[in-house]
C-alpha cells in the first residue's frame, strides 16, 4: 500500500539459523537499536531550547492523544513517551508479494506473532533486494516506505520524526491505530489485526474531536473518510474482478496477462473520477499496481465494516467491544472472516 499506513511489527529476536533469516533479524536488531539509542523522553525534548517549535507542538499534541487514549479509549498508552529523530522520511520499507495470477498474499513466519503478509527492512536497499529476489521467482511485488510501526506492546515505541508532518486528525488516527495493536493482536491474522486497528482508530478520532468540541474538524475527517472509502471500494471491487479473471481458462499465459491488465486499466478509468486528494493514490495505475499492492488495501479494509457493525451492536461501549474482539482469539482465521468479512459492502 502507500506510505500513509504503518504496518511493520518488529521482532528483535534472532531465533533461526538460515543465512538469509540471520541477515534479516540482524538488520532488524540493528534498526531497533538505532531507535533506542536516538530516543529521548518527550519531557526532555520539550525542555530542549535547540529543538524546533514545530516538533514541540506536535509532541504536546501526542501527549494529549496518549492521555485521551488511556482515559477515554481504554487503550494501553505506554508507547509514544519518547521522541526519536531518525533524520529520514521512513522508518522501515515493507515488501508485499503475491503470485502473478492470484490475490493470495505471500506470508512470512515470525516468532511470537506467527505468519504476516509482509517483510520489513530498516534499509531501503535491503527491501529492494528482497523485492528483486521475489520478482525473479515470478511474484507480483510491491514495496513502500512506512512512517511508523508497532512492536505490539512488547516494547514502548517512541514518536518518530517521520510522522510529525501529519494533520492533527491523521496523527491521532495513527497513534490510536498503533495503540490498538497493543490492546488486541491475534497471531497469524494480518487482515483481522489491521482492520480492527483501522476501525478502532477511526472511531477514536471521532470521539477525540467531539471531546474537544471540534465539529469542523470532525466534518473534515468524515469527508476525508468518505472519499477514501470510495477509493477503497473501487480497489476491493477490482480485487474481486481479478479473482474472477484468474479463475478463467486461457490459451496462454500472455492472454491471461492481457486479461489482468484490462482489469487494472478499468480500475484506472473509474479512479479518474475520484478526487486525487483521496489518501490512497491511484494516479499511477496500471503501471505500479499489481496483486501485491492491491492486497494491502484488502488487508486494512475488508473487515472494517464488520468491526464497525460489532461496535454498534455493543452500543458504542468500547470495553465491551474490545472484549468481544479479544474473545475471537479462540477462532481460526476463516471463522473470524466469516463473522467480520463483508464482501457485499463494496459491491
Amino acid at each position: 500500500m502507500t506510505k500513509t499506513r504503518n504496518w511493520f511489527a518488529l521482532l528483535p529476536l534472532l531465533t533461526m539459523s538460515a543465512c538469509s533469516t540471520v541477515q534479516f533479524y540482524t538488520q532488524a536488531i540493528s534498526g531497533q537499536t538505532e531507535i533506542w539509542r536516538k530516543s529521548r523522553p518527550n519531557a526532555a525534548v520539550l525542555a530542549d531550547p535547540s529543538v524546533a517549535e514545530r516538533v514541540k507542538q506536535r509532541l504536546k499534541l501526542i501527549e494529549e492523544l496518549r492521555t485521551f487514549a488511556a482515559s477515554d479509549l481504554h487503550l494501553p498508552a505506554k508507547s509514544f513517551g519518547k521522541y526519536c529523530d531518525l533524520k529520514r522520511p521512513y522508518v522501515v520499507w515493507v515488501v508485499h508479494a503475491a503470485p502473478e495470477f492470484s490475490t493470495e498474499s505471500k506470508k512470512w513466519w515470525y516468532p511470537l506473532v506467527g505468519s504476516l503478509k509482509y517483510r520489513g527492512f530498516f534499509n531501503e536497499k535491503d527491501a529492494r533486494q528482497e523485492m528483486e529476489k521475489l520478482k525473479k521467482k515470478g511474484y507480483d511485488v510491491f514495496t513502500g516506505g512506512v512512517e511508523a510501526y508497532s512492536t505490539l506492546g512488547y516494547l514502548a515505541d517512541p514518536v518518530l520524526n517521520t510522522i510529525l508532518h501529519r494533520s492533527d486528525a491523521e496523527l491521532a488516527e495513527l497513534i490510536f491505530h498503533e495503540l490498538t495493536h497493543a490492546k488486541v493482536f491475534i497471531s497469524g491474522d494480518t487482515d483481522f489485526n489491521e482492520a480492527f486497528a483501522t476501525a478502532n482508530a477511526e472511531d477514536g478520532v471521532r470521539r477525540w474531536l467531539r471531546s474537544k468540541g471540534d465539529l469542523r474538524g470532525l466534518r473534515e475527517f468524515e469527508a476525508n473518510l468518505k472519499k477514501n472509502r470510495e477509493v477503497v471500494r473501487l480497489m476491493l471491487n477490482t480485487r474481486d474482478k481479478l479473482k474472477a479473471t484468474y479463475a478463467g481458462i486461457y490459451p496462454s499465459v500472455e492472454v491471461e496477462r492481457q486479461a489482468k491488465q484490462r482489469v487494472f486499466e478499468g480500475m484506472l478509468r473509474e479512479g479518474l473520477a475520484i478526487s486525487p486528494h483521496a489518501r490512497i493514490n491511484i494516479q499511477h495505475l496500471p503501471k505500479t499496481w499489481n496483486n501485491a499492492r492491491i492486497n494491502t488495501v484488502a488487508t486494512y479494509y475488508t473487515m472494517v465494516p464488520g468491526f464497525e457493525r460489532l461496535l454498534k451492536e455493543k452500543g458504542g461501549e468500547l470495553e465491551a467491544f474490545h472484549d468481544e474482539v479479544a474473545s475471537m482469539r479462540k477462532l481460526n482465521n476463516e471463522q473470524r472472516m466469516k463473522i467480520l468479512g463483508t464482501p457485499s459492502t463494496h459491491d
